[in-house]
């Protein structure tokens, strides 16, 4: 009697663990993998959103007569490509890339485009791997991915050795979205590992931006190679948060929401110091740039705030749960947000830097300056521009709050204007 008393306690209590499973699962939001992470400089970031252009232009056909450029353009020089490979080109082995010397930034550029659909040959370079199967440098990277890295360098040895030597100042950049970010961080490895081939290439000049990389490597390499491989991952991108084999997933593309919701249940419950001590585990590479530009429970998208760390413990270990998942994935995405965060930046300094003069002319007339031919040194006193600049301190307060920029950038702006005071 007492157990059949018992059993409706058990199943209420195991109806309670699965409902506060569901309900932590549902709430995980993606801002809470980066919340801890420190905000992105904007020299570090400011290549993103050019590189996503030029990673764009590999899908047009003539890029003198462009079809599907991005607002303001591809900011390419037709003049300045070196070479262009199609599938006709590699025959399959790699996507369709693009060498161009950027003479504006100073920036030899190797870009690849991400994964075709329509493409059998793209499938093959996914699937090609099995956890722990090829060894890398002391760790585990993906076979497919590491076979067309190696096919990149072979074929293009000679080409990028000799603009390398031409251009001895030019930082050597690998860029790709999706397959084609997974084969450029590799690629930025095998390099690394064979600077020789490239005349003796510094290190310090080699870098990479892998834009919603597929998990490629073990985590003791994401860590080594950090100072020269970086990843953006836009808000809730399934790539790089997924474990899950490739094949899977590309096999079941048109279930790809079911397979995503299954994958997330089962790591779920498979505790998270038990997924991290398997050293064949695959993880996203280098230096992590979380983009977050949605909050939870609130429609639409917000001004975009840029997130950097190289984690140890782990790195989007669990699938976010959002109508988003898949179409954070796109690069057209990627350029959009990645420039807005770029502008409403330099918006803010602005900002700041018209506080800092308001500032320095209030401290100048204090002391019977004229300050220049600063308006407000010449049509007020001392009080009166230090009126105007506090009023012009709580406007980028204000400012600050519409473009999404922290308190800590603000913070950090104003207090170098104390310093400039004192």
């Amino acid at each position: 009697m007492s157990i059949v008393c018992g059993l409706p306690l058990i199943e209420c209590v195991y109806c309670l663990a699965c409902a506060r499973w569901a309900w932590k699962r549902c709430l995980h939001t993606a801002a809470r993998d980066s919340e801890n992470w420190g905000l992105a400089s904007v020299e570090e970031f400011e290549p993103v959103p050019r590189l996503c252009r030029y990673i764009l232009a590999v899908y047009e056909e003539d890029l003198r007569h462009p079809l599907w450029e991005p607002p303001g353009g591809y900011g390419i020089d037709p003049d300045w490509l070196i070479l262009r490979k199609r599938y006709e080109d590699t025959l399959g082995r790699v996507p369709p890339y693009l060498i161009y010397v950027d003479h504006k930034n100073a920036d030899i550029v190797l870009a690849i485009r991400g994964l075709n659909l329509a493409k059998e040959s793209d499938y093959a370079v996914l699937l090609d791997n099995k956890l722990g199967e090829r060894k890398f440098d002391g760790g585990y990277v993906h076979n497919g991915l590491l076979k067309a890295a190696a096919f990149v360098l072979d074929a293009e040895c000679d080409v990028l050795r000799e603009l390398v030597e031409k251009y001895p100042n030019y930082t050597l950049t690998f860029a790709g979205h999706s397959l084609g970010a997974g084969i450029a961080a590799l690629l930025t490895m095998v390099v690394a590992q064979n600077r020789d081939r490239l005349g003796n290439i510094d290190r310090k000049r080699i870098r990479c931006y892998a834009m919603a990389p597929a998990r490629c490597m073990t985590l003791n390499l994401a860590v080594r190679y950090a100072d020269i491989i970086n990843s953006i991952v836009l808000q809730d991108d399934f790539l790089p948060r997924t474990a899950t084999p490739l094949e899977d997933i590309f096999k079941s593309l048109f279930c790809l929401p079911c397979i995503l919701c299954l994958r997330c249940m089962r790591d779920t419950c498979i505790p998270e110091e038990k997924m991290l001590r398997d050293p064949r585990r695959l993880y996203a590479p280098g230096r992590l740039y979380h983009i977050v530009e949605r909050k939870p429970f609130r429609m639409g998208r917000y001004p975009p705030v840029v997130r950097t760390a190289v984690p140890v413990d782990g790195r989007f270990e669990h699938i976010v749960l959002s109508c988003n998942a898949t179409s954070d994935h796109a690069i057209i995405w990627i350029e959009r947000e990645a420039q807005r965060a770029l502008d409403d930046f330099f918006d803010l300094l602005s900002c700041l830097t018209d506080v800092l003069l308001l500032d320095l002319c209030a401290v100048d007339a204090g002391e019977g300056s004229n300050c220049g031919n600063t308006s407000e040194a010449k049509n007020g006193t001392s009080a009166n521009a230090s009126s105007r600049t506090q009023r012009r301190i709580q406007g980028c307060t204000k400012a600050s709050s519409h473009t999404g920029c922290s308190r800590h950038s603000l913070a950090l702006g104003i207090w170098h204007i104390q310093q400039a005071r004192e």
